[in-house]
C-alpha cells in the first residue's frame, strides 16, 4: 500500500486534500461546445479584432469549409496540422476546421517563431499541411502543403467527417526543452473539455462576456482564452498592439502575472474574472485585481493541460496559494523516492486524473523521466511530474514554493529563488521582483519600478532570510523584459546582470 507509511490521519488528508471534486465533464469534444453555440445563435459575435467581426455561423461555415478541404487532402484523425499564423480572425477559423477535420492543431507565432524553430516544429509533429496566412506563406518551411487561410475557399458542406476519439490529440504544443530545442507536448481533447467546461476552469464564461485574447497562440494559456470563450458562446477580443485596449472592454481576463501587470486594473471597470499562470504572481498584484474582480491564482505546466489548480484568492487570506486539484484530477507532494510526505511537509508536486497529456512526441527518454503510472489512482492511469515545489497548508490548500530547477546551491547553502522574490514583492513599492543565480557565490535580484530603493530591498531580505539568501546586487528597472509568451525573460535578465559585472571591472 503506497501510504502505509504515513499516519491514519495524513492517509484521510492524503485523499481528501488530494483529489478535486468528480464532475460529469458535458462533451468530450470542445469544438461540439462551440458548434451548438453556432446553431443556437448565429448572428451572435464570435469574434473581433481592429474593427472586424466574425459571428458564431460565420465561424462555423468557414470552418466547415476548411474541415472539407483538410480531409479532401487526407487529414484524418490523429494528424497535426500546422497553425502557423499571427493574431486574426483567420486565426480562429483555422483552429475550429482542423478540429473539425479530426486533427489536433500545432499553433505557432509565424511572426515571431524564428525559421529553425518552424523547421523543428515540422519535423517533430511530422505536419504536413500548414495553415498560415497569405503574406506569411513564405516563411514557412518546404515540405508541407501550404493552405492560405485568408484566401477565400469555396463552401461546400463537410459532409459526415469522421470524429476524433476523445484521448485523439486537441493540439500539440512546443515546450522549451533542456537540450535548447523544444519539446511536442500533445494534449488530447479529453485533457481540454475536462478544464474548459467544469467550473472553475470555465471561469463561469457565457454569452454575453468578452474575453480578452492577449497570448501567444503557441502558449497553451491561448487555448483557455481561445477555446474557453467560443465553448461559452461569448466574444473573443483579440488584440492588436495595445494590450490595455483589448482587456478596458473585456469581463474576463487570462493572462500570465507579467501581462497582468502591464494592465491598470482601473482601466478595467468591467472585468468580473481574471486568472494568472504560467509563473509565480506576486501578492500585490493578486491583492489590487482581488480587490475589483474574482481573481484565481493557478497553477500548471503543459503537460498537464494548462492548470491543473485553482485557487479564488482573498486579498484578506494569510496566503496566496494556487488552491486545490480541480475536477477530476489529482495533485501529490511526494518524496525524492515518489512516497506521499505528511501534511505540511515541502515536496515535489506530481499531478495525476484526467489533466494528465499523452505524452512528448518522438521522446522515449523524456516520457520515461516525466511520466509514471500512478500508483495511488491505479487502473492504468498516469501521473507526471510537474518539478514544481509546494507543500499542504492545514485546511488543504496549495502552497507553491518555486520549482526544483529554481532550487540553486549558493556558497554551499540551498536557497529557493522564489522565496527571496516573494520577500523583495512585500516591499512598499515594489511592484514585481525576480531572482537569479548569477555564480556560485551570489544572488542578483531585479525590481521594479525603477524607483526601489536596492539597499531597502538588500535589508529586507537579510531580516526575513539566512545571510546567504541576500541578493549581492539589486538592480531596479523600469520594467522586466518578456519572452514571446509573456513570461519574465530570465535569459535577457542575466546578461544584463554580467555585462553590470563587466562595466564595474
Amino acid at each position: 500500500m503506497p501510504l502505509r507509511h504515513l499516519t491514519p490521519h495524513d492517509q484521510r488528508l492524503f485523499h481528501r486534500y488530494g483529489r478535486g471534486p468528480a464532475v460529469p465533464v458535458p462533451d468530450p469534444l470542445i469544438h461540439r461546445a462551440v458548434e451548438r453555440h453556432a446553431r443556437a445563435t448565429p448572428h451572435a459575435v464570435a469574434a473581433e479584432h481592429q474593427g472586424a467581426t466574425l459571428t458564431y455561423g460565420e465561424l462555423n461555415r468557414h470552418a466547415d469549409a476548411l474541415a472539407a478541404r483538410l480531409a479532401r487532402e487526407g487529414v484524418r484523425p490523429g494528424d497535426h496540422v500546422g497553425l502557423f499564423v499571427r493574431r486574426s480572425l483567420p486565426m480562429l477559423v483555422g483552429l475550429l476546421g482542423i478540429l473539425k477535420a479530426g486533427a489536433a492543431y500545432v499553433p505557432q507565432d509565424i511572426g515571431l517563431a524564428p525559421a529553425a524553430q518552424l523547421t523543428h516544429v515540422v519535423r517533430t509533429a511530422a505536419t504536413r499541411i500548414v495553415l498560415t496566412q497569405a503574406e506569411y506563406a513564405l516563411r514557412v518551411p518546404r515540405g508541407p502543403r501550404v493552405i492560405a487561410l485568408d484566401e477565400p475557399l469555396p463552401y461546400e458542406p463537410a459532409g459526415p467527417l469522421p470524429a476524433p476519439a476523445p484521448d485523439d490529440g486537441c493540439y500539440v504544443l512546443f515546450t522549451s526543452g533542456t537540450t535548447g530545442r523544444p519539446n511536442g507536448v500533445k494534449v488530447t481533447h479529453r485533457n481540454v473539455a475536462n478544464i474548459l467546461l467544469t467550473e472553475p476552469g470555465a471561469l463561469g464564461i457565457r454569452p454575453g462576456d468578452r474575453v480578452a485574447q492577449l497570448l501567444n497562440v503557441a502558449f497553451d494559456m491561448a487555448a483557455w482564452e481561445i477555446l474557453g470563450c467560443l465553448a461559452h458562446g461569448a466574444t473573443l477580443v483579440i488584440r492588436g498592439r495595445d494590450i490595455p485596449a483589448a482587456a478596458h472592454t473585456a469581463t474576463v481576463l487570462i493572462a500570465t502575472p507579467t501581462v497582468l501587470s502591464g494592465i491598470d486594473p482601473a482601466a478595467c471597470p468591467r472585468v468580473r474574472a481574471v486568472a494568472v499562470a504560467g509563473e509565480p504572481c506576486p501578492r500585490p498584484l493578486a491583492d489590487a485585481w482581488a480587490r475589483r474582480a474574482a481573481f484565481h491564482n493557478c497553477c500548471g505546466p503543459t503537460e498537464t493541460t494548462i492548470v491543473n489548480t485553482m485557487a479564488r484568492h482573498d486579498p484578506s487570506a494569510p496566503l496566496l496559494t494556487i488552491g486545490r486539484p480541480t475536477p477530476n484530477n489529482t495533485v501529490y507532494v511526494l518524496d525524492a523516492d515518489r512516497r506521499p510526505l505528511p501534511i505540511g511537509e515541502v515536496g515535489e508536486m506530481w499531478a495525476g486524473g484526467d489533466c494528465v497529456s499523452a505524452g512528448y512526441l518522438g521522446n522515449d527518454e523524456l516520457n520515461a523521466e516525466r511520466y509514471a503510472p500512478d500508483p495511488f489512482l491505479g487502473g492504468g492511469r498516469r501521473m507526471f511530474r510537474t518539478r514544481d515545489l509546494g507543500r499542504w497548508t492545514p485546511d488543504g490548500h496549495l502552497e507553491h514554493l518555486g520549482r526544483t530547477d529554481d532550487q540553486v546551491k549558493v556558497r554551499g547553502f540551498r536557497v529557493e529563488l522564489d522565496s527571496v522574490s516573494a520577500v523583495l514583492e512585500r516591499l512598499p513599492g515594489c511592484a514585481r521582483a525576480v531572482t537569479l543565480k548569477r555564480d556560485d557565490r551570489s544572488l542578483v535580484s531585479f525590481v521594479c519600478p525603477a524607483d526601489v530603493d536596492p539597499a531597502a530591498a538588500r535589508h529586507a531580505v537579510a531580516e526575513a532570510l539566512p545571510y546567504y539568501c541576500v541578493p549581492e546586487d539589486v538592480m531596479p528597472l523600469t520594467s522586466l523584459p518578456e519572452t514571446d509568451r509573456g513570461k519574465i525573460d530570465k535569459g535577457a535578465l542575466l546578461r544584463l546582470a554580467h555585462e553590470r559585472v563587466a562595466v564595474a571591472r
